[in-house]
């Protein structure tokens, strides 16, 4: 594009009259003045956490429930809330909320030890330093005066998958030797069944208090999407009818607020691509479309080595059976997956590990996986791939080129 076409496009993209009024209110980081359909849960965080402001440590905490169900922004609704209380009446709270999710943050034991250390202003290289001296030097900081921090791990299973329990274990232990601080956990996580996973010791350390969250319904989804889009879009701007099918789409995919949030935005931003006056039920058709394309390269692309593998064995046994009915079981994956992973240059993992990976693969929405009995033999996973029909060859050579296989 010609430098004096791409200035022409960006005058005329200033001048356009935009359906949104404030787009920051669709993001993920935004949190409402008041959290609908949650009372509830944030009642029961509130009272667990509250002992905080009588500088008396609260109990850990752990929150889970699938994507979309509010956990995060009950979370960070209850700690904004005990933290304007905290300055209000001088009272020496910090709140520290790390996303396990990000890499570079938490991706190691050392990164997110140092990535706390520096919210109290120790300056920790990014590597270099022994992980014990790191500990040693956020417990000094920690313990110069008397103070709680409240310490939220979100998408801690994240944090778990990469660094094992350990670290869990030692941040539960800190309390013990601190003079004059004290801390809290507040733990996060998507997966039901992570609890399931870690050392007993590490689960009761943690689990001290824990905390559903249901998913909402199709009618709840409707009522957050109208009073979010009430201050995100200009008024009269959405056609009848778009925000039942948006609710529709998000409730289909376990009560997913989140999903439904971005829907709309994404909506927005494809209607005002195409000049569009109103946001009508069609763009809500293409927004689904254009996020599970993304969703899905985004879970490809950023996954483990060894979740990779595991999905593209999958994908060789599809390709091999070329339309024939024939049941892909866990051990027909496992065995295609050691085959691979030498030409991979990867070291075979053990089929209870493969198993808990297809277990995660089938969280994430890439695959159905059925746990079926074989009576005497024990139990397997029946599995089919749940990858949109038009997005298989895409995601298969993605595959490829990520371990290697296809240049």
């Amino acid at each position: 594009m010609a430098k004096k076409k791409l200035n022409n496009f960006f005058e005329n993209f200033l001048s356009k009259d935009s359906l949104f009024a404030d787009k920051k209110s669709m993001q993920v980081s935004f949190v409402p003045d008041e959290i609908d359909h949650r009372d509830e849960q944030i009642n029961q965080i509130a009272q667990i956490l509250a002992p905080a402001l009588k500088l008396e440590k609260p109990s850990n905490l752990f929150i889970y429930g699938k994507t979309g169900t509010g956990k995060t922004l009950s979370v960070r609704y209850t700690t904004d809330n005990i933290h304007s209380v905290a300055k209000e009446n001088n009272i020496p709270i910090k709140i520290v909320y790390i996303n396990c999710k990000l890499k570079r943050v938490a991706d190691t034991e050392y990164r997110l030890i140092a990535e706390i250390a520096r919210f109290f202003g120790e300056e920790i290289p990014a590597t270099g330093l022994p992980t014990d001296e790191v500990y040693k030097k956020f417990f000094a900081a920690l313990d110069k005066e008397e103070q709680i921090l409240i310490l939220v791990l979100d998408e801690i299973d994240q944090l778990i998958a990469k660094t094992g329990d350990e670290i869990i274990y030692n941040l539960t232990r800190i309390n013990s030797e601190l003079t004059n601080s004290q801390i809290s956990l507040v733990g996060i996580s998507n997966d039901l069944m992570f609890a399931n996973h870690i050392d007993p010791r590490v689960k009761s350390s943690l689990s001290e208090e824990e905390l559903i969250f249901p998913p909402y319904n199709a009618l709840q989804i409707q009522d957050i999407l109208r009073k979010r889009t009430d201050v995100a879009f200009k008024k009269g701007v959405i056609h009848e009818g778009v925000i039942p099918k948006c609710a529709a789409y998000a409730a289909r995919e376990h009560g997913d607020a989140r999903r439904a949030i971005d829907l709309l935005r994404v909506a927005g931003e494809l209607a005002e691509r195409q000049n569009s006056a109103t946001l009508e039920i069609h763009h809500i058709d293409e927004a689904e479309e254009k996020i599970e394309r993304d969703r899905v390269i985004d879970v490809v692309t950023t996954q483990p080595k060894q979740f990779q593998m595991t999905l593209y064995s999958i994908f060789t046994i599809k390709h091999s059976l070329e339309g024939k009915k024939k049941t892909i079981f866990t051990g027909d994956v496992y065995d295609v997956y050691k085959h691979l992973c030498p030409q991979a240059g990867l070291r075979p993992i053990t089929q209870r590990r493969l198993s808990d990976i297809i277990a995660e693969l089938d969280m994430l929405g890439m695959i159905n996986a059925k746990v079926i009995s074989k009576g005497r033999f024990g139990r397997t996973r029946e599995i089919q791939l749940a990858i949109p029909s038009h997005l298989l060859d895409k995601v298969k050579n993605l595959l490829g080129k990520e371990l290697g296989f296809e240049k």
